[in-house]
């Protein structure tokens, strides 16, 4: 089989101040942008690679979640254990200073960690974690 990773799915409950982040923060494209108010899912994805993106959707839309489980997943979302993704690159240092001078909440500055991995962490705006891996080649 030959799989690639299509799309994945992180929650919003700011639509706007998501597609701030991942449009002006981290520089991702566009892709689309569909629904109104906070019942917005918008596609972004990183430049340079089209068949790769992440859709940031409202957790509470589907009709299937029901008012206890709406309470959970804000909680969680408000704490930052609701949902995580690991992004890339090959100039940590340099990503790093750049999502510190704007309005990202920093979790934890480049580090080496006991796994041997070099990453840092951020949240988004509806609090999902976002470490950056570094690549070395």
């Amino acid at each position: 089989m030959d799989f690639t990773i299509h799309s994945t799915f992180l929650p919003h409950d700011d639509p706007d101040a998501s597609l701030a982040f991942y449009r002006d923060e981290l520089g991702f494209e566009v892709r689309n942008d569909v629904g109104q108010g906070k019942m917005r899912w918008i596609t972004v994805g990183p430049p340079g690679q089209p068949g790769t993106s992440i859709v940031l959707h409202p957790p509470v839309a589907d009709p299937g979640v029901t008012d206890d489980e709406r309470r959970m997943i804000a909680e969680m979302m408000a704490k930052g254990t609701y949902a995580m993704i690991i992004l890339a690159t090959p100039d940590l240092d340099g990503a790093f200073e750049r999502l510190q001078a704007g309005d990202v909440e920093i979790v934890q500055e480049p580090a080496e960690q006991p796994y041997g991995v070099r990453d840092c962490a951020v949240r988004d705006p509806a609090g999902n974690m976002i470490r950056i891996n570094e690549v070395r080649g």
